[in-house]
């Protein structure tokens, strides 16, 4: 039942106070309207859940009231009640927009069911509204952290591609975040309110990929008792993300072409063609020029997929964004675990910004997690961690030793500011530009850091 306000409107008054007397009775907060313009006027001082609108009025009609609800009121759902109904008009109010239709003499039981009904509707709307702004807080680029120079790069290309028809290719080593780029561009595409569907190809094997991909009819194959939808049907008008796509067979490189050329294909078995609207991100942790060169990857097929290359940095080349990250999945894991861990002491800290984190984000991701689980103090601290990542190569607990503290965590500052300038040619406007800072903050920092002159000695 709507717990909301409730509108009546029609010009029937007795027939109007009747039924507002009713709804009232069922626990229905109720008003009433004898027409448009003071629908209108009630509309503007207070807001209503539903309004119970009557086609014809002696001032205006029930659909141009329905019209000026649905523009300047969208919150509002609109019952459109006549005494001349049809089956065409019923149509036409549909297509206006109105939640239902109802056709005097109303039934009260009748009356009460559509209510319901439509509060059902308007509460899976609600839900998926905010689902929605779950996902897209979840994978907006907002919620992607990084302010290395390198990231910024890949924010900015993001934002200039989403909208775009064009097929993305993402390369990158595993775990350096490439599902969350390819849905943080379907997010922020005209499609995110379409399916966004993910396919993991390197895990299937090619019998089952295609089938998996384009579907198949009955009969085409043993087991295939029924027919089955594919993944690039099931992500019409949305987006299809194909990962691992280094790993396809010759064969289903050629149906994948065709697929990225004609945006059409058959299902397993079938003969009629289907045509999809959908836009394609790939991606890859393999270097597909080299598979190029080796014959292992079709030459036309790489040219198709490399229209746009969005390239994610590993994250031993982008190690100032550790800490960021480190604090992220700490967030994360708190509120899911109700575990009391608010920080990293200072070695820790230095410890996870030093290591060379072969499994990228996803391996930083674990090793946070396993110290939330397992530390027994408020924050985390070195001993929390993975013995590796404690001794890491890049910066040992014994180097800690040899260097302060402060030193150690200014590190992986140094190094990016390092190669910031280096890329500029030690051009240090260019380089503030770069790193969004003015030129005075850039001099203090070099300086501190030892880097005036282009006088830089590595540890």
């Amino acid at each position: 039942m709507i717990q909301g306000n409730l509108l009546l409107v029609d010009d029937d008054r007795q027939l109007l106070e009747s039924m507002a007397d009713w709804l009232r009775s069922q626990g229905l907060t109720v008003d009433t309207a004898s027409g448009c313009a003071e629908a209108l006027e009630r509309l503007r001082q207070k807001n209503y859940d539903l309004l119970l609108v009557d086609v014809q009025l002696q001032d205006g009609n029930g659909f141009d009231l329905l019209e000026q609800v649905r523009r300047n009121y969208p919150e509002s759902q609109t019952i459109l009640i006549t005494g001349y109904g049809d089956a065409d008009a019923a149509v036409e109010a549909v297509r206006a927009g109105a939640a239902d239709y109802l056709t005097k003499p109303l039934i009260d039981e009748e009356l009460l069911i559509a209510i319901e009904r439509v509060a059902s509707q308007q509460q899976v709307l609600e839900e998926n509204t905010q689902l929605r702004k779950e996902l897209d807080k979840h994978y907006a680029l907002g919620n992607i952290v990084g302010q290395d120079p390198r990231m910024l790069k890949v924010f900015d290309m993001v934002e200039s591609i989403a909208d775009t028809k064009a097929t993305v290719l993402i390369t990158g080593e595993s775990g350096t975040g490439k599902s969350m780029i390819a849905r943080a561009i379907h997010r922020q595409s005209g499609r995110s309110s379409k399916p966004f569907i993910e396919v993991a190809c390197g895990a299937l094997p090619e019998n089952l990929l295609e089938s998996e991909l384009f579907g198949h009819v009955a009969g085409a194959f043993t087991g295939a008792t029924g027919d089955k939808i594919g993944k690039f049907m099931q992500a019409d008008g949305g987006t299809i993300f194909l990962d691992e796509i280094g790993t396809a067979s010759p064969a289903m490189q050629v149906k994948l072409l065709r697929v990225l050329q004609e945006l059409e294909f058959e299902q397993v078995g079938g003969s009629k063609t289907l045509k999809v609207d959908v836009r394609i991100i790939l991606a890859t942790n393999e270097n597909l020029a080299e598979a190029v060169a080796e014959g292992r990857f079709r030459q036309d097929l790489y040219y198709r997929v490399n229209v746009i290359n969005v390239e994610l940095p590993a994250l031993r080349n982008r190690n100032s964004d550790v800490p960021l990250l480190a604090q992220k999945f700490l967030d994360e894991l708190r509120e899911d675990t109700n575990r009391p861990v608010n920080g990293f002491n200072d070695e820790a800290l230095a410890a996870l910004s030093a290591y060379p984190w072969p499994g990228n984000i996803r391996e930083l991701q674990n090793v946070i997690e396993r110290a939330v689980l397992l530390g027994k103090s408020d924050v985390i601290e070195a001993g929390d961690l993975p013995r590796e990542v404690v001794g890491g190569p890049s910066l040992s607990i014994s180097r800690v030793g040899n260097m302060t503290l402060k030193e150690a965590l200014e590190e992986p500052e140094r190094q990016i500011i390092l190669d910031v300038l280096e890329s500029n040619n030690w051009n240090r406007n260019s380089t503030a530009d770069s790193l969004g800072v003015n030129r005075t903050t850039l001099y203090k920092k070099m300086k501190k850091l030892g880097l005036e002159d282009g006088k830089y000695a590595h540890p």
